[in-house]
């Protein structure tokens, strides 16, 4: 699954650490969902766009 959690991050200053600590989840988690290389469960997805100000469907893009 496409996304563009690192453009979010980036745009907010936060690093992948700050990130990780605001979801509670670790850095790798992080930076494995930048890479694309793990989807998140339902519950981080919106988690993640919530801390965004955005939709789930702004911040993950289905293939």
């Amino acid at each position: 699954m496409k996304n563009k959690v690192r453009e979010f991050r980036a745009a907010m200053n936060l690093t992948q650490a700050d990130l990780a600590k605001a979801l509670e989840v670790s850095r790798q988690t992080v930076n494995a969902i930048e890479r694309e290389k793990y989807d998140p469960s339902l519950p981080l997805a919106f988690r993640i766009a919530g801390l965004f100000g955005k939709r789930a469907e702004e911040v993950f893009i289905a293939d």
